[in-house]
């Protein structure tokens, strides 16, 4: 569990792409209600190129001429699935709208089973329902550090990614930046800097049917309740949603949160979850790592997410978000500072074939720090042909206002 404890250092101080690329852009809404919808995946049908909408539902997707692509496909937790043609996109303010999903219970059979009998045998099922045999993945990461309402830094990469197979006792995924750029722009009066240690690792570490003992495992199925909280429809699949949350009488901080659970083939194919933080003493040592005299951490709330792709009956590892908000509280200041940190990736592409284990020393080590990694970029076409998650807004624009807004406070 204490790998997900973001590792924080506190220290003192339709248009061409290009002759053979197409990027398509549009909007992402809720059918009923008009609400952006975040998260929704975006992909080219029969193939592994895929990205996520942002926060207000945006997306951009690129993909090659070559491919013939004639439809786009949406789809998204809680609604039902949705396929447009690409002659569709000839206007750059398109709005995908997707229409929440529902479900008859009387439709499906409900095995006789418990909410931690279901996780049980989810768990005893990856080997089948997940991938055996290695694969290369591209991904696009980003973190982003903000003081209050201000990013602080911006770090974005595209990472070549070594999966390894879902099975027991298998060799661990390896991660190696392919491109990267950051922002940062800290005041130089600021006594406090913000650092996330280990990066993507974390991201690709929620890829929790690879890593089942980071929520549970056999050993923790006594400190929990479990509870089936409802079924659902998703891409027209029933499904089990398992709650779980430690017992009461548990002092350690653990994970809370939702398990989506297909309710055929027991395949997990969406969490969300937070950590317990009323033990606030025991949470903190999970998240720093070091922190100057006189700064007292105190963790407001933390979130992650995590979504599995079907495809061919497999499930795949696609798109993980994790976030933590903290108060810093400094001994002899009148005011406290609040910060955010969030961590998003996104599986753009997959190869089975053409699969290459880079050596260890290639990989992004769980102790480096992207931000420092990364080189000042701000070429609006530094991406090229690669699939991003598109920003709520550009790196330098985050970050240029940010500066001003530092002018004026002096």
């Amino acid at each position: 569990m204490g790998i997900l404890g973001i590792a924080l250092f506190l220290t003192g101080t339709l248009h061409a792409q290009n002759g053979d690329m197409i990027s398509i852009s549009g909007k992402i809404k809720d059918s009923k209600t008009k609400s952006d919808l975040y998260y929704a995946a975006v992909s080219v049908p029969n193939t592994a190129i895929a990205t996520v909408s942002n926060s207000e539902g945006e997306f951009t997707l690129k993909f090659g001429k070559s491919l013939n692509v004639n439809e786009l496909e949406f789809s998204h937790l809680g609604y039902k699935k949705k396929t447009i043609g690409l002659d569709k996109f000839t206007n750059r303010n398109v709005v995908v709208l997707l229409e929440p999903a529902s479900i008859t219970l009387d439709e499906i059979t409900i095995r006789a089973l418990n909410a931690q009998q279901i996780i049980m045998e989810a768990i005893r099922q990856i080997p089948a329902n997940y991938g055996t045999t290695p694969m290369m993945m591209t991904g696009f990461y980003r973190e982003t550090i903000k003081q209050r309402r201000d990013y602080i830094s911006i770090s974005e990469a595209v990472l070549d990614i070594y999966k390894a197979p879902y099975k027991q006792n298998s060799e661990h995924d390896r991660i190696k930046l392919f491109k990267a750029r950051q922002g940062i722009n800290v005041r130089k009066a600021d006594t406090l800097g913000v650092k996330l240690q280990g990066g993507p690792n974390i991201s690709l570490m929620l890829d929790i049917a690879k890593n089942p003992h980071i929520l549970l495992c056999e050993l923790q199925y006594d400190v929990f309740e479990f509870t089936i909280i409802d079924m659902v429809s998703v891409n027209n699949k029933p499904q089990y949603i398992i709650g779980f949350k430690q017992r009461n009488d548990i002092e350690e901080p653990l994970y809370q949160g939702q398990l989506y659970i297909d309710a055929q083939n027991y395949a997990i194919t969406h969490a969300q979850f937070s950590l317990n933080l009323e033990n606030k003493a025991d949470a903190e040592k999970l998240f720093v790592r070091r922190k100057p005299m006189g700064v007292k951490f105190i963790p407001i709330a933390t979130s992650y997410y995590v979504n599995f792709s079907e495809s061919n009956g497999k499930y795949y590892f696609s798109y993980a978000r994790n976030e933590l908000n903290f108060m810093a509280i400094w001994k002899k200041r009148l005011f406290n500072t609040r910060y955010s940190i969030t961590a998003e990736m996104a599986i753009t592409d997959r190869d089975e074939k053409n699969v290459v284990r880079f050596n260890k020393s290639e990989s992004f080590k769980n102790t480096e720090i992207l931000a420092e990694t990364a080189t000042a970029f701000s070429d609006e076409n530094f991406w090229g042909e690669h699939n991003t998650i598109k920003p709520e807004e550009s790196i330098d624009e985050a970050i240029r206002k940010y500066g001003k807004r530092l002018r004026r406070e002096k």
